[in-house]
């Protein structure tokens, strides 16, 4: 990144922390959909995922003068996501034991997460490595039901396999991703440990 390009980003850091509307669109526009895709992961409900991205932004503006720095964004944003989908959790465990064991597992990862204590791209580089190793017609489906927010009846037509096909590929997805990142939190827990 170049010295000017250094000097527009701290400029538009500092107009968003004073409260310009346009800048945090701008955050807005550029980070929404990453953060709908990641309470996905754990919610396992689109329109949930989208309300509570919506929460997490609306708490960012409400918060931006605590705000230090411009990374700062990203771990405020995630870490109000992380926060919502673990009560949003508790409460479904709550009204339901329906897929236990799939939310606990998922409470236990997101726990994991501090976006204090991790550099935000390193866990985004993990993420995206983790996406591109799918096998392809798995990766396919998994995109398109959690970044595109497609239905399987919509993925099936779309790809031209049954449904069942569909919700086979967005289980093993799932594991997958979930067993290579928990490697990924294990190395960088050990890493800390070990300073």
């Amino acid at each position: 990144m170049t010295k000017d390009n250094r000097e527009i980003l701290s400029y538009k850091f500092l107009l968003f922390k004073s409260g310009d509307e346009r800048i945090f669109q701008e955050i807005f526009k550029a980070n929404y959909n990453r953060i709908v895709g990641f309470c996905n992961q754990f919610i396992f409900d689109l329109d949930m995922s989208r309300n509570i991205a919506q929460e997490s932004f609306l708490k960012l503006w409400l918060n931006r003068k605590k705000v230090q720095t411009e990374n700062g964004i990203h771990s405020f944003l995630y870490t109000a996501a992380r926060t919502q989908c673990l009560d949003y959790l508790r409460h479904e465990k709550v009204k339901s034991n329906f897929e236990k064991r799939e939310m606990i597992l998922s409470q236990n990862i997101l726990k994991s997460y501090d976006f204090d204590n991790i550099e935000f791209s390193e866990l985004e580089e993990a993420v995206n490595r983790a996406i591109e190793n799918l096998p392809e017609r798995c990766r396919m489906v998994f995109i398109k039901s959690r970044y595109e927010g497609k239905k399987n009846r919509e993925i099936a037509d779309e790809l031209g396999i049954a449904i069942k096909s569909v919700e086979t590929n967005i289980t093993r997805a799932l594991k997958f991703l979930r067993k290579s990142l928990a490697e990924f939190l294990s190395i960088l827990i050990a890493l800390l440990c070990s300073l």
